[in-house]
């Protein structure tokens, strides 16, 4: 049964008193500006860039990077919104009662997590050393599976989900294990079994499924 919050759990909620929509727009704002300058690395290791462009070739590519970036703010909304609905449907079905908006504003702030793969690749190929190409940059997934393996020495369709299994990602585990523990008020062991079934599980079934669907 939920019980007094721990000096952990006190700890953590009033680190993350703060605003919210503030800390939105800055996470926005940090992913976009880190996937331009990557995508500013990319473009210069295309061969014969410069020709390319002064031809109008990379039209799609510069339109592809557009969208991405107008995408971007609705992905995460999206993505919070889901995570936050599987961990509330699932600690209910368990159980334990939290507060769908409490979930949904932890799941912000968890995101921080994964600004580091995306700027390790950034200060990784910012001086790079010899030729490097775009494909080379676009697969390089720091402190993952894909990265241990190198993309060359697997099949394509296991590009994915080799680097969906990270270090990234269990961090953002352990994040929820705190966050969940924070916000139910339940012990950390109590927490565990909740972050594997709401989040992990719908991950590995998810890039089985990508997998094998793959063609």
């Amino acid at each position: 049964m939920a019980t007094a919050p721990s000096p952990l759990a006190q700890k953590i909620s009033e680190a993350l008193d703060f605003d919210k929509r503030l800390f939105f727009v800055v996470l926005v704002l940090t992913f976009l500006v880190i996937r331009y300058l990557t995508n500013t690395l990319v473009l210069e290791a295309i061969p014969d860039s410069e020709r390319l462009e002064a031809q109008g070739d990379l039209l799609f590519f510069h339109i592809f990077n557009t969208l991405n970036y107008f995408w971007t703010p609705f992905a995460l909304l999206w993505k919070f919104t889901v995570i936050a609905f599987l961990f509330w449907s699932i600690g209910l079905t368990i159980g334990y009662k939290v507060k769908f908006k409490a979930l949904w504003q932890f799941a912000l702030v968890a995101e921080l997590i994964f600004i580091f793969p995306e700027l390790l690749r950034l200060l990784w190929y910012m001086n790079p050393t010899g030729t490097v190409s775009y494909l080379e940059i676009q697969n390089f997934e720091p402190l993952s599976a894909l990265w241990l393996v190198g993309p060359e020495n697997v099949q394509e369709r296991f590009h994915y989900p080799l680097s969906l299994l990270n270090l990234f990602e269990i961090g953002y585990g352990v994040a929820w294990v705190i966050g969940f523990h924070t916000i139910s008020r339940r012990s950390i062991q109590e927490s565990i079994p909740v972050v594997l079934l709401s989040y992990f599980l719908p991950l590995l079934l998810w890039l089985a499924f990508y997998a094998s669907s793959f063609r």
